[in-house]
């Protein structure tokens, strides 16, 4: 990817259920809620798990906003990810779309 091309991202709604969801948001922000089986991965450790993530299906990274994510998938991309894609709109534009969320102890998932 060179730069000043676009980052490859995608819309709530084309993210398949059974999607791989990285999300970078901080513990704070995934305890309030997340997308059900979503994996985190706040961003600033993002480099010490390389090895967990998958390279072989679509890896959808999320934020907030769509910002941290967008940053970890130029990240991802530059060390041969080509499988990342951000999330346009993060969890807020997901919620907004309908998508579920969950919080991990039961309570009502709302974002932070």
């Amino acid at each position: 990817m060179s730069r000043g091309q676009p980052l490859p991202s995608v819309t709530p709604d084309e993210v398949a259920e059974d999607a791989y969801i990285l999300d970078v948001r901080e513990p704070d922000e995934w305890i309030a809620g997340h997308p059900p089986g979503a994996h985190h991965v706040p961003m600033m450790t993002v480099p010490k798990h390389l090895d967990s993530l998958p390279t072989d299906e679509p890896l959808v990274v999320l934020c907030r906003h769509g910002h941290r994510s967008a940053q970890v998938v130029g990240f991802l991309a530059a060390r041969g990810f080509d499988n990342a894609v951000n999330l346009d709109g993060g969890i807020v534009e997901w919620v907004a779309a309908g998508r579920p969320i969950v919080a991990d102890d039961g309570s009502d998932p709302f974002i932070a």
